[in-house]
């Protein structure tokens, strides 16, 4: 297991070298910290190195058409998105839709939000990141609930630009 000391030594170099990712791997374990911007929080992934092994090439599966009655379903998911804006999860965390828990959420369905409001937090290693509408317009869709652990890239909610 990896010094908690090297790790915060780690990341305090990467923040003051503006770094977005190291990766170090060794024998033993494999350590990767990834920052998808200068202001989000480090994600750290931590693993020990699998034992090699010989892979064996393995023949595709043959693939059948699917019928356009289950294509349908897809394809009109696609047209209701159309034209929106994703505003994605720079981190791993927890989603939370409002200050606290009796508090206005930010935002809802139908909110006005203009470029750089506050329209969420994300708790990531008991510190909460203000997430920020990178586009002006109303929100049209709420993707996540309050208190739903999110994924690096995980679509939040979506902006019909004005």
């Amino acid at each position: 297991m990896i010094d908690i000391r090297k790790l915060k030594e780690l990341v305090r170099l990467m923040v003051a070298n503006d770094l977005t990712e190291i990766d170090l791997r060794d024998s033993e374990e494999t350590v990767t910290i990834h920052r998808p911007s200068p202001y989000a929080s480090p994600q750290v992934t931590h693993q020990a190195a699998p034992p090699p092994i010989a892979v064996a090439p393995v023949a595709a599966a043959p693939t059948s058409a699917v019928p356009e009655t289950q294509a349908a379903p897809a394809e009109s998911a696609a047209d209701d998105t159309a034209g929106l804006v994703p505003i994605q999860s720079p981190m791993v965390g927890t989603f939370y839709s409002a200050a606290s828990p009796d508090a206005d959420p930010f935002v809802q369905v139908g909110s006005t939000v203009a470029e750089g409001e506050v329209i969420c937090l994300i708790e990531a290693m008991k510190i909460f990141n203000e997430i920020k509408a990178e586009t002006s317009g109303t929100v049209q869709k709420v993707l996540v609930s309050n208190g739903d652990a999110v994924e690096f890239g995980q679509d939040l909610l979506l902006i019909k630009p004005s």
